[in-house]
Protein backbone atom coordinates (compact mmCIF):
# COMPACT_ATOMS: atom_id res chain seq x y z
CA UNK A 1 0.00 0.00 0.00
CA UNK A 2 2.84 2.38 0.83
CA UNK A 3 4.23 1.69 -2.48
CA UNK A 4 1.15 2.58 -4.40
CA UNK A 5 0.61 5.72 -2.33
CA UNK A 6 3.66 6.83 -3.22
CA UNK A 7 3.91 6.14 -6.93
CA UNK A 8 0.61 7.65 -6.73
CA UNK A 9 1.94 11.01 -5.51
CA UNK A 10 5.12 11.04 -7.66
CA UNK A 11 2.57 10.33 -10.74
CA UNK A 12 0.61 13.23 -10.05
CA UNK A 13 3.69 15.14 -9.96
CA UNK A 14 5.07 14.09 -12.93
CA UNK A 15 1.77 15.38 -14.81
CA UNK A 16 2.25 18.29 -13.37
CA UNK A 17 5.11 19.01 -15.92
CA UNK A 18 4.43 20.47 -19.49
CA UNK A 19 5.22 18.28 -22.46
CA UNK A 20 7.77 19.51 -24.83
CA UNK A 21 8.35 17.51 -28.17
CA UNK A 22 12.09 18.30 -29.08
CA UNK A 23 14.83 17.59 -28.94
CA UNK A 24 16.43 18.49 -25.62
CA UNK A 25 19.78 20.97 -26.40
CA UNK A 26 22.83 19.66 -24.38
CA UNK A 27 24.35 22.72 -23.00
CA UNK A 28 27.77 22.58 -20.78
CA UNK A 29 28.62 25.65 -18.75
CA UNK A 30 31.12 27.17 -20.68
CA UNK A 31 29.01 26.33 -23.50
CA UNK A 32 26.23 29.10 -22.27
CA UNK A 33 28.92 31.26 -21.80
CA UNK A 34 30.60 31.35 -25.65
CA UNK A 35 26.84 30.89 -26.84
CA UNK A 36 25.55 33.98 -25.19
CA UNK A 37 28.96 36.14 -26.76
CA UNK A 38 28.75 35.21 -29.66
CA UNK A 39 24.75 35.33 -30.36
CA UNK A 40 23.22 36.98 -27.60
CA UNK A 41 20.85 39.79 -28.54
CA UNK A 42 22.38 42.35 -26.45
CA UNK A 43 25.98 41.48 -28.06
CA UNK A 44 24.15 41.75 -31.50
CA UNK A 45 23.17 45.41 -30.99
CA UNK A 46 26.35 46.26 -29.73
CA UNK A 47 27.69 45.03 -32.90
CA UNK A 48 25.57 46.64 -34.79
CA UNK A 49 26.49 50.00 -32.77
CA UNK A 50 30.06 49.44 -33.91
CA UNK A 51 29.25 49.56 -37.59
CA UNK A 52 27.62 52.94 -36.95
CA UNK A 53 30.64 54.17 -35.40
CA UNK A 54 32.55 52.87 -38.41
CA UNK A 55 30.38 54.40 -40.49
CA UNK A 56 30.30 57.71 -39.15
CA UNK A 57 34.20 57.50 -40.00
CA UNK A 58 33.25 57.09 -43.37
CA UNK A 59 30.98 60.38 -43.42
CA UNK A 60 33.84 62.34 -41.62
CA UNK A 61 36.38 61.44 -44.07
CA UNK A 62 34.19 62.49 -47.00
CA UNK A 63 34.78 65.90 -46.33
CA UNK A 64 38.87 64.90 -47.70
CA UNK A 65 37.76 63.05 -50.20
CA UNK A 66 36.72 64.31 -53.92
CA UNK A 67 33.35 65.09 -54.44
CA UNK A 68 32.49 64.79 -58.12
CA UNK A 69 28.86 65.29 -60.02
CA UNK A 70 27.19 65.13 -63.52
CA UNK A 71 24.38 66.79 -65.13
CA UNK A 72 22.72 68.45 -67.65
CA UNK A 73 20.16 70.90 -68.38
CA UNK A 74 18.56 72.06 -71.09
CA UNK A 75 16.69 75.96 -71.00
CA UNK A 76 14.34 77.70 -73.13
CA UNK A 77 13.63 80.98 -71.98
CA UNK A 78 13.74 85.12 -72.84
CA UNK A 79 14.99 87.86 -71.17
CA UNK A 80 13.68 91.49 -70.77
CA UNK A 81 16.90 94.14 -71.57
CA UNK A 82 15.33 97.01 -69.17
CA UNK A 83 15.23 94.04 -65.99
CA UNK A 84 19.08 93.12 -66.78
CA UNK A 85 19.77 96.99 -67.13
CA UNK A 86 21.56 96.71 -70.37
CA UNK A 87 21.27 100.30 -71.87
CA UNK A 88 19.75 101.02 -75.71
CA UNK A 89 19.94 104.39 -77.18
CA UNK A 90 16.77 105.63 -78.83
CA UNK A 91 16.39 106.21 -82.24
CA UNK A 92 13.46 107.71 -84.04
CA UNK A 93 14.02 105.23 -87.14
CA UNK A 94 13.00 102.22 -85.15
CA UNK A 95 12.10 101.37 -81.87
CA UNK A 96 14.21 98.41 -80.66
CA UNK A 97 12.60 95.08 -78.39
CA UNK A 98 12.69 95.32 -74.74
CA UNK A 99 12.41 91.29 -74.94
CA UNK A 100 14.13 88.92 -75.98
CA UNK A 101 12.75 86.43 -78.15
CA UNK A 102 13.71 82.61 -76.56
CA UNK A 103 16.53 80.51 -77.58
CA UNK A 104 17.15 77.64 -76.48
CA UNK A 105 20.80 76.68 -73.75
CA UNK A 106 22.27 73.10 -74.09
CA UNK A 107 24.70 72.21 -71.03
CA UNK A 108 26.41 68.94 -69.91
CA UNK A 109 28.73 69.40 -67.34
CA UNK A 110 31.41 67.39 -64.95
CA UNK A 111 32.13 69.39 -61.54
CA UNK A 112 34.70 68.41 -59.08
CA UNK A 113 35.47 70.27 -55.58
CA UNK A 114 38.39 68.96 -53.59
CA UNK A 115 39.85 70.13 -50.07
CA UNK A 116 43.54 70.50 -50.62
CA UNK A 117 44.20 71.73 -47.04
CA UNK A 118 41.71 71.07 -44.57
CA UNK A 119 43.14 70.64 -40.79
CA UNK A 120 39.88 70.53 -38.81
CA UNK A 121 38.80 67.98 -41.01
CA UNK A 122 41.61 65.89 -40.15
CA UNK A 123 41.01 66.13 -36.96
CA UNK A 124 37.58 65.48 -36.86
CA UNK A 125 38.04 62.22 -38.75
CA UNK A 126 40.52 61.15 -36.10
CA UNK A 127 38.06 61.80 -33.25
CA UNK A 128 35.38 59.75 -34.96
CA UNK A 129 37.89 56.60 -35.20
CA UNK A 130 38.60 57.72 -31.39
CA UNK A 131 34.90 56.78 -30.77
CA UNK A 132 34.95 53.79 -33.02
CA UNK A 133 37.64 52.78 -30.03
CA UNK A 134 35.19 53.77 -27.59
CA UNK A 135 32.23 51.70 -29.24
CA UNK A 136 34.51 48.78 -29.34
CA UNK A 137 35.12 48.82 -25.68
CA UNK A 138 31.49 49.78 -25.01
CA UNK A 139 31.02 46.75 -27.11
CA UNK A 140 33.21 44.16 -25.27
CA UNK A 141 31.44 45.63 -21.60
CA UNK A 142 28.48 44.31 -23.77
CA UNK A 143 29.39 41.11 -23.95
CA UNK A 144 31.50 40.72 -20.89
CA UNK A 145 27.88 41.36 -19.57
CA UNK A 146 26.06 39.15 -21.65
CA UNK A 147 28.60 36.12 -20.73
CA UNK A 148 28.07 37.02 -16.85
CA UNK A 149 24.29 37.07 -17.09
CA UNK A 150 24.35 33.47 -18.90
CA UNK A 151 26.78 32.12 -16.57
CA UNK A 152 24.68 33.08 -13.54
CA UNK A 153 21.45 31.82 -15.41
CA UNK A 154 22.87 28.64 -16.19
CA UNK A 155 24.05 28.24 -12.27
CA UNK A 156 20.03 29.19 -11.65
CA UNK A 157 19.60 26.42 -13.78
CA UNK A 158 22.01 24.00 -12.07
CA UNK A 159 20.60 25.07 -8.72
CA UNK A 160 17.37 24.24 -10.00
CA UNK A 161 18.77 20.91 -11.17
CA UNK A 162 19.98 20.26 -7.67
CA UNK A 163 16.85 21.09 -5.87
CA UNK A 164 15.14 18.57 -7.92
CA UNK A 165 17.77 15.52 -7.33
CA UNK A 166 17.14 16.63 -3.38
CA UNK A 167 13.40 16.79 -3.37
CA UNK A 168 13.85 13.54 -5.44
CA UNK A 169 16.02 12.23 -2.45
CA UNK A 170 13.58 13.82 -0.14
CA UNK A 171 10.74 11.74 -1.14
CA UNK A 172 12.70 8.17 -1.52
CA UNK A 173 13.41 8.78 2.26
CA UNK A 174 9.85 9.34 3.23
CA UNK A 175 8.70 5.97 1.72
CA UNK A 176 11.61 4.48 2.93
CA UNK A 177 10.07 5.46 6.44
CA UNK A 178 6.36 5.04 5.26
CA UNK A 179 7.10 1.54 4.78
CA UNK A 180 9.29 1.03 7.75
CA UNK A 181 6.07 2.62 9.95
CA UNK A 182 4.21 0.43 8.08
CA UNK A 183 6.04 -2.93 9.49
CA UNK A 184 6.30 -1.30 12.35
CA UNK A 185 2.40 -1.20 12.76
CA UNK A 186 1.92 -4.58 11.59
CA UNK A 187 4.63 -5.30 13.86
CA UNK A 188 2.51 -3.93 17.23
CA UNK A 189 5.39 -2.16 18.24
CA UNK A 190 3.89 1.91 16.81
CA UNK A 191 0.63 3.10 16.16
CA UNK A 192 -1.45 4.24 13.42
CA UNK A 193 -0.35 7.81 14.08
CA UNK A 194 3.33 6.86 13.18
CA UNK A 195 1.74 5.59 9.81
CA UNK A 196 -0.37 8.64 9.37
CA UNK A 197 2.64 10.70 10.54
CA UNK A 198 5.14 9.13 7.43
CA UNK A 199 2.19 9.35 4.88
CA UNK A 200 1.79 13.26 5.39
CA UNK A 201 6.07 13.63 4.99
CA UNK A 202 5.63 11.59 1.89
CA UNK A 203 2.76 14.42 0.63
CA UNK A 204 4.98 16.66 1.77
CA UNK A 205 8.22 16.03 -0.16
CA UNK A 206 5.56 15.37 -3.52
CA UNK A 207 4.91 18.58 -3.25
CA UNK A 208 8.60 20.01 -2.75
CA UNK A 209 9.06 18.11 -5.76
CA UNK A 210 6.07 19.80 -7.59
CA UNK A 211 7.99 23.20 -6.82
CA UNK A 212 11.37 22.15 -7.64
CA UNK A 213 10.14 21.24 -11.20
CA UNK A 214 8.84 24.24 -11.58
CA UNK A 215 11.47 26.15 -10.66
CA UNK A 216 14.01 23.92 -12.75
CA UNK A 217 11.49 24.35 -15.89
CA UNK A 218 11.55 27.98 -15.19
CA UNK A 219 15.02 28.08 -14.46
CA UNK A 220 15.92 26.34 -17.86
CA UNK A 221 13.68 29.06 -20.14
CA UNK A 222 15.84 32.12 -18.23
CA UNK A 223 18.42 30.71 -19.60
CA UNK A 224 17.15 30.27 -23.41
CA UNK A 225 16.33 33.79 -23.04
CA UNK A 226 19.86 34.93 -21.76
CA UNK A 227 21.46 32.84 -24.23
CA UNK A 228 18.86 34.74 -27.44
CA UNK A 229 17.35 31.08 -28.13
CA UNK A 230 13.99 29.79 -28.65
CA UNK A 231 12.60 29.83 -24.94
CA UNK A 232 10.29 26.58 -25.68
CA UNK A 233 14.13 25.08 -26.64
CA UNK A 234 14.44 22.02 -23.90
CA UNK A 235 17.99 22.39 -22.43
CA UNK A 236 19.81 19.44 -21.28
CA UNK A 237 22.77 20.71 -18.45
CA UNK A 238 25.75 18.58 -18.91
CA UNK A 239 27.26 20.41 -15.67
CA UNK A 240 26.09 19.83 -12.16
CA UNK A 241 26.46 22.27 -9.18
CA UNK A 242 30.06 21.46 -8.32
CA UNK A 243 32.59 23.23 -6.10
CA UNK A 244 34.31 23.85 -9.09
CA UNK A 245 32.04 25.29 -11.24
CA UNK A 246 32.75 28.60 -12.82
CA UNK A 247 36.57 29.36 -12.63
CA UNK A 248 37.91 31.96 -15.29
CA UNK A 249 41.50 33.22 -16.20
CA UNK A 250 41.70 35.43 -12.62
CA UNK A 251 44.28 35.90 -10.16
CA UNK A 252 44.06 34.58 -6.71
CA UNK A 253 45.83 37.57 -4.72
CA UNK A 254 43.82 40.83 -4.68
CA UNK A 255 47.08 42.99 -6.29
CA UNK A 256 47.20 41.00 -9.05
CA UNK A 257 43.66 40.87 -9.94
CA UNK A 258 43.22 44.34 -9.34
CA UNK A 259 45.97 45.30 -11.52
CA UNK A 260 44.49 42.52 -14.13
CA UNK A 261 41.27 44.17 -14.16
CA UNK A 262 42.64 48.14 -14.44
CA UNK A 263 44.06 46.71 -17.87
CA UNK A 264 40.88 44.62 -18.79
CA UNK A 265 38.26 46.19 -17.99
CA UNK A 266 36.38 47.65 -20.86
CA UNK A 267 33.94 50.10 -19.44
CA UNK A 268 37.65 52.15 -18.92
CA UNK A 269 38.85 51.23 -21.85
CA UNK A 270 35.68 52.86 -23.32
CA UNK A 271 36.13 55.69 -21.13
CA UNK A 272 39.32 56.49 -21.94
CA UNK A 273 38.78 56.24 -26.13
CA UNK A 274 35.39 58.79 -25.37
CA UNK A 275 38.25 61.56 -23.32
CA UNK A 276 40.33 61.05 -26.33
CA UNK A 277 37.38 61.96 -28.91
CA UNK A 278 36.59 64.52 -26.79
CA UNK A 279 40.19 65.84 -26.87
CA UNK A 280 40.44 65.70 -30.41
CA UNK A 281 36.96 67.23 -31.25
CA UNK A 282 37.88 70.35 -29.35
CA UNK A 283 41.24 70.36 -31.05
CA UNK A 284 39.60 70.04 -34.44
CA UNK A 285 37.23 73.26 -33.25
CA UNK A 286 40.58 75.06 -32.76
CA UNK A 287 42.09 74.23 -36.24
CA UNK A 288 38.82 75.78 -37.61
CA UNK A 289 40.79 78.90 -37.51
CA UNK A 290 43.71 78.10 -39.73
CA UNK A 291 42.96 78.62 -43.18
CA UNK A 292 40.99 75.98 -45.77
CA UNK A 293 42.38 75.49 -49.32
CA UNK A 294 40.05 74.14 -51.86
CA UNK A 295 39.69 73.25 -55.50
CA UNK A 296 36.87 73.71 -57.79
CA UNK A 297 36.52 72.85 -61.32
CA UNK A 298 34.32 71.87 -63.71
CA UNK A 299 34.36 70.87 -67.81
CA UNK A 300 31.80 70.08 -70.23
CA UNK A 301 29.92 71.66 -73.39
CA UNK A 302 27.62 74.53 -74.27
CA UNK A 303 25.62 75.75 -76.97
CA UNK A 304 22.39 76.86 -78.77
CA UNK A 305 21.94 72.80 -79.74
CA UNK A 306 23.87 69.61 -79.16
CA UNK A 307 25.57 69.89 -82.30
CA UNK A 308 27.01 72.92 -82.25
CA UNK A 309 28.23 73.21 -78.78
CA UNK A 310 31.76 74.19 -77.52
CA UNK A 311 33.72 72.50 -74.59
CA UNK A 312 33.89 75.44 -72.14
CA UNK A 313 35.61 74.61 -68.19
CA UNK A 314 36.95 76.17 -65.47
CA UNK A 315 39.28 75.80 -62.84
CA UNK A 316 39.35 77.87 -59.32
CA UNK A 317 41.54 77.46 -56.21
CA UNK A 318 39.82 79.13 -53.11
CA UNK A 319 41.50 80.15 -49.79
CA UNK A 320 38.87 80.69 -47.08
CA UNK A 321 39.75 82.21 -43.49
CA UNK A 322 37.21 82.54 -40.87
CA UNK A 323 37.19 85.48 -38.93
CA UNK A 324 34.23 85.57 -36.72
CA UNK A 325 31.49 83.69 -36.17
CA UNK A 326 29.33 84.75 -33.16
CA UNK A 327 31.93 83.33 -30.70
CA UNK A 328 30.18 79.87 -31.67
CA UNK A 329 33.44 77.90 -31.86
CA UNK A 330 34.72 79.43 -28.64
CA UNK A 331 31.16 78.13 -26.84
CA UNK A 332 31.76 74.70 -28.49
CA UNK A 333 35.40 74.70 -27.30
CA UNK A 334 34.14 75.34 -23.79
CA UNK A 335 31.61 72.53 -24.50
CA UNK A 336 34.22 69.88 -24.89
CA UNK A 337 36.42 71.17 -22.53
CA UNK A 338 33.71 70.19 -19.96
CA UNK A 339 33.38 66.87 -21.64
CA UNK A 340 36.96 66.26 -21.12
CA UNK A 341 36.88 66.71 -17.41
CA UNK A 342 34.15 64.85 -16.97
CA UNK A 343 35.44 62.34 -18.34
CA UNK A 344 38.18 62.69 -16.17
CA UNK A 345 36.33 62.36 -13.16
CA UNK A 346 34.31 59.04 -14.40
CA UNK A 347 38.13 57.41 -15.34
CA UNK A 348 39.06 57.86 -11.82
CA UNK A 349 35.80 56.78 -10.28
CA UNK A 350 36.20 54.09 -12.62
CA UNK A 351 39.26 52.35 -11.70
CA UNK A 352 38.44 53.49 -7.81
CA UNK A 353 34.80 51.28 -8.72
CA UNK A 354 36.92 48.18 -9.83
CA UNK A 355 38.91 48.13 -7.21
CA UNK A 356 35.78 47.98 -4.85
CA UNK A 357 34.30 45.28 -7.59
CA UNK A 358 37.52 43.00 -7.16
CA UNK A 359 38.07 43.56 -3.29
CA UNK A 360 34.05 43.10 -2.86
CA UNK A 361 33.71 39.92 -5.30
CA UNK A 362 37.21 38.00 -3.55
CA UNK A 363 35.42 38.52 0.08
CA UNK A 364 32.16 36.90 -1.14
CA UNK A 365 34.04 34.33 -2.98
CA UNK A 366 36.04 33.27 0.73
CA UNK A 367 33.18 33.46 2.35
CA UNK A 368 31.07 31.50 -0.26
CA UNK A 369 33.65 28.78 0.03
CA UNK A 370 33.63 28.59 4.16
CA UNK A 371 29.87 28.30 3.95
CA UNK A 372 30.70 25.56 1.29
CA UNK A 373 32.83 23.91 3.50
CA UNK A 374 30.55 24.30 6.37
CA UNK A 375 27.49 23.35 4.76
CA UNK A 376 29.29 19.93 4.07
CA UNK A 377 29.95 19.29 7.57
CA UNK A 378 26.28 19.78 8.01
CA UNK A 379 25.47 17.59 5.47
CA UNK A 380 27.64 14.48 7.16
CA UNK A 381 25.72 15.70 10.65
CA UNK A 382 22.17 15.14 9.10
CA UNK A 383 22.87 12.18 7.27
CA UNK A 384 24.42 10.43 10.45
CA UNK A 385 21.46 12.05 12.68
CA UNK A 386 18.76 10.01 10.15
CA UNK A 387 20.28 7.18 10.11
CA UNK A 388 20.48 7.06 14.33
CA UNK A 389 16.75 8.22 14.17
CA UNK A 390 16.21 5.64 11.41
CA UNK A 391 17.62 2.59 13.54
CA UNK A 392 16.18 3.67 16.63
CA UNK A 393 12.43 3.60 15.37
CA UNK A 394 12.92 0.24 13.81
CA UNK A 395 14.52 -0.99 17.16
CA UNK A 396 11.13 0.76 18.93
CA UNK A 397 13.01 2.58 21.17
CA UNK A 398 11.75 6.03 19.25
CA UNK A 399 8.72 7.39 17.66
CA UNK A 400 8.52 8.66 14.32
CA UNK A 401 8.63 12.43 15.69
CA UNK A 402 12.33 11.97 16.01
CA UNK A 403 12.62 10.27 12.34
CA UNK A 404 10.75 13.37 11.46
CA UNK A 405 13.12 16.05 12.81
CA UNK A 406 15.89 14.04 11.18
CA UNK A 407 14.57 14.41 7.56
CA UNK A 408 13.51 18.12 8.20
CA UNK A 409 17.19 18.51 9.16
CA UNK A 410 18.62 16.67 6.11
CA UNK A 411 16.74 18.49 4.10
CA UNK A 412 17.93 21.96 5.53
CA UNK A 413 21.21 20.31 5.00
CA UNK A 414 21.04 19.67 1.04
CA UNK A 415 19.40 22.98 1.03
CA UNK A 416 22.50 24.21 2.39
CA UNK A 417 25.22 22.41 0.66
CA UNK A 418 22.99 23.43 -3.05
CA UNK A 419 22.81 27.37 -1.76
CA UNK A 420 26.51 27.44 -0.68
CA UNK A 421 27.77 26.03 -3.71
CA UNK A 422 25.30 28.38 -6.08
CA UNK A 423 27.30 31.25 -3.60
CA UNK A 424 30.88 30.37 -4.61
CA UNK A 425 29.92 30.21 -8.11
CA UNK A 426 28.11 32.45 -8.55
CA UNK A 427 31.09 34.94 -6.41
CA UNK A 428 33.92 33.45 -9.21
CA UNK A 429 31.25 34.71 -11.66
CA UNK A 430 31.74 37.66 -10.05
CA UNK A 431 35.25 38.02 -9.20
CA UNK A 432 35.55 37.60 -13.46
CA UNK A 433 33.24 40.23 -14.48
CA UNK A 434 34.90 42.42 -11.98
CA UNK A 435 38.11 41.32 -13.38
CA UNK A 436 37.18 42.00 -17.13
CA UNK A 437 37.22 37.71 -17.50
CA UNK A 438 34.11 36.77 -17.75
CA UNK A 439 34.35 35.60 -21.48
CA UNK A 440 36.93 33.08 -19.79
CA UNK A 441 34.56 30.96 -17.37
CA UNK A 442 34.45 27.25 -18.21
Amino acid sequence: MSKSWTLLLLACAALTRPAVAQTPLKLGFGDAVRMATGQAPSVALSALANDEARARVRQTRSSLLPDLTAGANWIERTFNTQALGIPFPKSNLFVLPTIVPAFDDYDARLTLNQTLFDFSSIRRVRASEAQVQSSLAAGDATTETAAQVAALAYLRAARAQASVLARQADSAIAAEVLTLAQAQLQAGVSGTIDVTRARTQVAVAAGGLVVARNQYDQARIALARALGIDPTTEITLTDTLTSGLGVAQVPGDRDSAVTQALGARPELKAELARGDAARLSKSAINSELLPRVGLEADYGINGATWSNSFATRQIAVGVSIPLLDGFRREGRAAEQDAVIQESQVRQHDLRQQIAADVAGALLDLHSAEAQEGIASQQLTLAADELSQAEKRFKAGVAGSIEVIDAQASMIRARDAVIDSRFGAAAARVALARAAGAARTLH
